[in-house]
């Protein structure tokens, strides 16, 4: 499974950006596609997830702020983001996690994306 993000980019405080994250390959059984930021010297942090559901999951961080959606068709996964502040600043990481074998035996993988670079100024 690949996954390549885009949409990142240089904004200032208070803007908007959307992000993009298209899977391709061993797609067929997706379970859940996220964003993580990496800021730097910190650990690796979930801002959303979406399942193959929709039911959608939120950092308090970025809820009322991020929105994150998906279109199944095209095994891609988006997050809006409004009201950018300086401390959202980081790389940000798409996440995927597929499940493979049959029922009795299922097992599942997680991939990363290559990151994006989100940058906001004051």
């Amino acid at each position: 499974v690949q996954l390549v993000e885009s949409g990142g980019g240089l904004v200032q405080a208070g803007g908007s950006l959307r992000l993009s994250c298209v899977a391709s390959g061993r797609t067929r059984n997706i379970e859940r596609m996220g964003w993580y930021r990496q800021a730097p010297g910190k650990q690796r942090e979930l801002d959303a997830s979406i399942s193959s559901s929709g039911t959608t999951n939120y950092a308090d961080s970025v809820t009322g702020r991020f929105a994150i959606s998906r279109d199944s068709s095209k095994n891609t996964v988006y997050l809006q983001m409004n009201s950018l502040k300086p401390e959202d600043t980081a790389v940000y990481y798409c996440n995927t996690r597929v499940v493979f074998g049959p029922v009795e035996r299922k097992y599942e993988n997680d991939y990363w994306g290559q990151g994006t670079q989100v940058t906001v100024s004051v």
